[in-house]
């Protein structure tokens, strides 16, 4: 990764950084479902993602999205809501203020919307890399076991080269963090966000 790096070919690619995970007012927030790793995420990310841009790179956030149904009852999976059942009308809905991304990373240069845990199921983010010619993508977000892990092994079988952010993501149990960055291990380099960021600014 060091000795090849090309900012033009990389993308920063975010996982559910938005105001219904991280924001008081927003779904998780209202039912006290939070972490204080979580929160941290965006300050931690930012200086990254300006990096990679100054160098010509590329920024994408993922954001999971509940599809509007009959009545504006979102169209959820029975476990998620069986997980989650304080999820209800307008939580993770396109446009509204709880599916936007978090100010602090706002706004990133492409916007996915998914309904599932991983980026690439059933979304445009595969046609907007090949498109853009990139074949790296850096992965942060929420959570590691979940939407971050799903996203980097569907990344792994499309042949794209992924940076797993060892401070980039987080879990809402720290072992439960730490056991994901273990079993993804073998799918590409792990590094810091600081770490990331030097190599952008180096590269350039």
């Amino acid at each position: 990764m060091a000795e090849n790096f090309d900012p033009k070919r990389t993308a920063l690619l975010t996982i559910d950084l938005q105001n219904d995970f991280l924001h008081p007012e927003g779904a998780y927030g209202r039912a006290n479902q939070r972490a204080d790793a979580i929160a941290a995420l965006p300050a931690r990310i930012r200086p990254l993602r300006d990096a990679l841009r100054a160098a010509g790179g590329t920024y994408v956030s993922a954001q999971f999205t509940l599809v509007p149904g009959p009545n504006d009852e979102p169209l959820i999976s029975p476990h998620l809501k069986e997980l989650r059942p304080f999820l209800g009308k307008g939580d993770f809905a396109p446009g509204k203020f709880g599916h936007q991304l978090v100010d602090e990373l706002g706004p990133a240069d492409y916007t996915v919307e998914k309904v599932a845990y991983s980026a690439f199921y059933q979304t445009r983010l595969e046609f907007i890399l090949r498109k853009l010619g990139i074949d790296t993508v850096i992965v942060g977000g929420i959570v590691t076991n979940g939407g971050v892990a799903s996203t980097v092994r569907d990344a792994h079988l499309r042949d794209i080269h992924t940076v797993l952010l060892t401070d980039g993501c987080a879990a809402f149990k720290d072992e439960v963090h730490a056991a994901t960055l273990t079993a993804l291990g073998s799918l590409g380099p792990q590094m810091t966000c600081a770490e990331a960021a030097a190599m952008a600014e180096g590269a350039t």
